[in-house]
């Protein structure tokens, strides 16, 4: 496995394939890189390099007991651009990893990064307060982390269901899928998994938002359950010196799995833009 240790001694695993333009992809709670998967092979096919790494606690990566917070993820994300010498590279963040890439752009890919795109992503902040009256109540992320505490692995096995919409009428649940996700969230460490629920639903990245230059890509479904649209997308998009936010109509959370055939098209079209 390839791996790159940190300052602290964690070992980020990461997937490195092709060549050409580099897309780095951060995947979102509590997944790996592998959720990745049908974007890298479909990117790797147009001639870009895609790396893909497994986020600390997550996937292969060091079950860690600190570090689990977004100022470390990013760090960690810039060590392994620099070991890699990454340059001109586009950032992909979906939903936890949409913060993650948020906050690396910002403080750390000054003269590394061309493009960034946001899709179904957590910033600028989910949890309710004063300055943010949109929010979700401190009691939703409260109920995750009781679940991931007390049955993780039953947890993490409903949780797809309203993650890729399957809850909704017409649809077809894929047992495939929601057996790849439990697979991914069952991989890496209850701790870290634990931690980062805060991470992502109490970190502010407003003035990130605010400091990032390169052009972005906003994507969101508008029928998102678990980030929804009207307090993260739309407020980003906002922000951003250079955004673009493409809505996707009754789209769910999950829509780089259950739509990648649309999804995949339009990522290629904006990057070639």
């Amino acid at each position: 496995m390839s791996t790159i240790t940190t300052q602290d001694g964690t070992k980020i695993f990461y997937k490195d394939w092709g060549t050409g333009q580099p897309i780095v992809f951060h995947h979102g709670w509590p997944l790996c890189g592998d959720d990745w998967d049908t974007q890298m092979q479909f990117f790797l096919a147009q001639g870009y390099r895609v790396i893909a790494h497994d986020r600390r606690g997550h996937g292969r990566s060091t079950q860690t007991a600190t570090g689990n917070e977004m100022d470390t993820y990013a760090a960690d994300v810039a060590a392994l651009v620099q070991e890699l010498d990454l340059r001109d590279a586009i950032h992909i963040g979906h939903s936890t990893g949409g913060g993650e890439a948020t906050r690396y752009v910002a403080q750390h890919g000054k003269g590394r990064v061309a493009k960034l795109v946001l899709i179904g992503a957590v910033p600028p902040v989910m949890v309710k307060s004063a300055s943010n009256p949109g929010g979700l109540d401190k009691s939703v992320f409260d109920d995750i982390r009781a679940h991931v505490f007390a049955d993780r692995a039953g947890y993490y096995w409903d949780f797809p269901v309203p993650f890729y919409g399957y809850n909704r009428d017409g649809a077809k649940l894929s047992e495939a899928v929601r057996h790849n996700w439990w697979r991914q969230g069952m991989m890496g460490g209850a701790k870290p998994q634990y931690d980062c629920i805060a991470a992502f639903s109490e970190t502010d990245f407003t003035e990130d938002l605010k400091s990032i230059e390169v052009p972005t890509l906003v994507m969101h479904g508008d029928d998102d359950q678990i980030v929804p649209i009207d307090d993260s997308a739309r407020l980003s998009a906002k922000l951003l010196r250079n955004a673009t936010l493409k809505v996707y109509p009754g789209l769910p959370h999950g829509m780089c799995t259950t739509h990648a055939d649309t999804i995949n098209p339009d990522l290629l079209a904006w990057i070639r833009s």
